[in-house]
């Protein structure tokens, strides 16, 4: 139509061929700058981010040494089931407004993720205490440093970080985000034994590293704070949904009702959990149950630091809140994780003092600890003395919550190659 109406119109761009397309060669380096733009999900899980920008081929300086896509896997727009996309649920969802995920971004915090380059004789990465097919934690109760040194406690699972409502991250909550923990065990001196400073110098040193920066942040500069950002994105964008549970709530909108894809024991350890073991008012409510659908049924999180009666008294080596803020109602308060994926995240609680879901569940039946702190849920109502509650489960009951704490279990998130190692080497050093 434009040849025919317009003859001038291509004697005109003819000669301007060459350049234009010189100019879009330039254009698939490009990619979402600090989180603006590119493919994203804004803060709280709102409307999506609309710009899709467009990648060339990696370069060989990235192919020899890592297995990713010429485009990046989706990372922002993950396509969630309804019952994480209630109010009460993108409410919950910790992203700042200025580190929203982006492809390009998770896929740097990817790499990041699992480079040992980061630890001081690049032997441990992030990946190493926190493994995919384990739901991201460590199944050793202490996780070993660069060193040989041992976790003063259990590799906390990283699933679902992003709703945790507080925002505030380790057992004892000292990280007041996403970011700041990200980057506090590669500063441990146990841990990964570097700083930030030295990070910096040695990610710029590698080849691998100038597309990927290019691609998230617009540039190949390598910074701390780019760093935490990509590895937040990357922690953030891993998040479980699609478990036998999830796809049971999918069938009945509400997780009332039995779910016609469980079994008669996981059926009645659902109804335990959300009635009378009373698990769900710690890990599902926030305050009394209201009429119709639970505001959240996707975020299986406590979203305070509580004190679950773990030890009887204060004078223990681990007071994790208290010994943050130095405030006695904060002795023995600890920072819970998702309860999503749990049944292969064990050992459980900051010590890895219980071996198996069984031993969990017994201590809530009958084992709670009657410290000074006891979460109030935990006690029995109108005492004065703290009295632990005690739930009077039988073993087939504890079983039946057991059964139903596998069901959170999301086995696609665990064999998801987009979380996988990234690296065609890992022993590249």
């Amino acid at each position: 139509m434009l040849r025919a109406s317009f003859p001038w119109l291509r004697s005109l761009v003819r000669p301007l061929a060459p350049m234009l397309l010189g100019c879009a060669a330039l254009l698939p380096a490009c990619g979402p700058v600090d989180g603006s733009t590119g493919p994203g999900t804004t803060p709280g899980g709102s409307d999506p981010v609309p710009t899709m920008p467009s990648y060339g081929p990696l370069p060989s300086a990235v192919t020899d040494v890592l297995n990713l896509p010429n485009t990046p896997d989706n990372y922002a727009n993950l396509d969630l089931p309804a019952h994480f996309r209630s109010a009460y649920v993108r409410a919950s969802d910790n992203t700042p407004a200025n580190n929203a995920i982006t492809d390009a971004g998770a896929t740097l915090g990817r790499v990041l993720f699992y480079d040992p380059l980061l630890s001081q004789n690049r032997t441990i990465a992030c990946a190493s205490c926190h493994a995919q097919d384990k739901g991201f934690g460590d199944p050793a109760a202490f996780s070993m440093g660069f060193a040989g040194g041992m976790t003063g406690r259990n590799a906390m699972p990283i699933i679902d970080a992003r709703y945790y409502r507080n925002g505030r991250f380790f057992w004892d909550q000292r990280a007041a985000t996403l970011e700041e923990q990200v980057v506090g065990p590669i500063q441990n001196a146990v841990e990964m034994g570097m700083t930030l400073p030295e990070v910096v110098t040695r990610v710029s040193a590698q080849p691998y590293y100038t597309t990927l920066f290019e691609r998230a942040f617009g540039d190949s500069t390598v910074s701390s704070d780019r760093i935490a950002k990509a590895l937040a994105q990357f922690a953030r964008s891993i998040v479980s949904y699609r478990s036998r549970f999830d796809a049971g709530l999918a069938q009945t909108g509400d997780i009332l009702p039995s779910f016609g894809n469980l079994t008669a024991q996981e059926n009645q350890g659902k109804a335990l959990f959300l009635g009378r073991a009373g698990c769900a008012a710690c890990h599902l409510d926030s305050g009394p149950p209201q009429p119709g659908p639970r505001p959240n049924q996707a975020a299986f999180f406590i979203e305070i630091a509580t004190n679950n009666g773990l030890d009887a008294t204060v004078d223990v080596g681990d007071d994790g809140v208290g010994d943050v803020t130095g405030r006695a109602a904060d002795k023995g308060r600890f920072k819970s994780p998702s309860l999503r994926n749990i049944a292969v995240t064990g050992p459980y609680m900051h010590d890895g003092r219980f071996a198996t879901l069984t031993q969990v569940v017994e201590h809530y039946n009958s084992g709670v600890q009657a410290h000074p702190n006891l979460d109030g849920r935990l006690r029995v109502p109108g005492t004065t003395t703290v009295t632990p509650r005690r739930l009077g489960l039988t073993a087939d009951e504890v079983q039946s919550i057991v059964a139903f704490l596998g069901t959170l279990t999301d086995d696609a998130l665990a064999k998801d190659p987009k979380y996988s190692d990234p690296f065609k080497n890992p022993t590249r050093r």
